[in-house]
């Protein structure tokens, strides 16, 4: 079974936790696009959804799903959203879409966060993937001699710029044993508007396809 399959069992296993009349939070990347194809069946049950970038903006506008504003919308009781890696602990490192930011509002605004994933996603040790940081442009060369001090290389993401006007530094090289601790560290670096753990606001549930259906996992 291919990973996009995997990636399609774990967006449709999402479905279970949607009620009626709910607003929605919804992050970015290849498996929630396989969520939001399968929202769209069941859009009449939905008032609308707040959406973490101006891809899933468009997608969900494409499939007429209605786009409401964080602000008007208040807290939620769901956000959906996929990851790079996830640990057993439910923490994550996302961000590779480059949302990190709005993904990481969304999910701290939200009772509820659900994250679809393939079963590749699961790791031992955060940090293979690189951490994405979003950075403040004038404050690039600064974070990362932050970064530096800290172990890691980062990289500054090519031709890339957020939905919110900054840079990414893609970080390297960072074997990630203390998530939460990095993730507040990282919090107080000038110039950092978010990075890519997710760690004090993990995941509440994982849903990781696998060949054999889907695997639950709760925080």
């Amino acid at each position: 079974m291919s990973s996009d399959d995997m990636k399609k069992r774990a967006a449709e296993a999402a479905l279970e936790y949607i009620e009626d009349n709910m607003v929605l939070g919804v992050g970015t990347g290849s498996t929630v696009d396989y969520f939001i194809d399968a929202l769209s069946r069941i859009k009449h049950r939905i008032e609308g959804v707040v959406s973490s970038s101006e891809a899933t903006t468009r997608r969900l506008k494409t499939s007429g799903i209605p786009v409401l504003d964080l602000n008007a919308a208040g807290p939620l009781p769901l956000y959906v959203d996929g990851a790079d890696e996830a640990n057993r602990h439910l923490q994550l490192i996302k961000g590779g879409g480059g949302a990190l930011t709005r993904e990481k509002i969304i999910a701290a605004a939200s009772e509820r966060f659900v994250c679809i994933a393939d079963q590749s996603k699961l790791v031992d040790v955060l940090g293979t993937f690189p951490l994405p940081v979003e950075v403040i442009p004038m404050a690039r060369s600064h974070v990362g001699r932050e970064l530096l001090k800290r172990g890691g290389q980062p990289v500054l993401r090519e031709n890339f710029i957020t939905d919110n006007g900054n840079l990414i530094l893609d970080v390297y090289n960072l074997l990630i044993l203390e998530p939460t601790r990095l993730e507040a560290e990282l919090n107080n670096i000038a110039g950092i508007v978010a990075v890519g753990l997710f760690a004090l606001r993990p995941a509440d549930v994982l849903l990781l396809g696998t060949p054999d259906g889907v695997r639950a996992m709760r925080s």
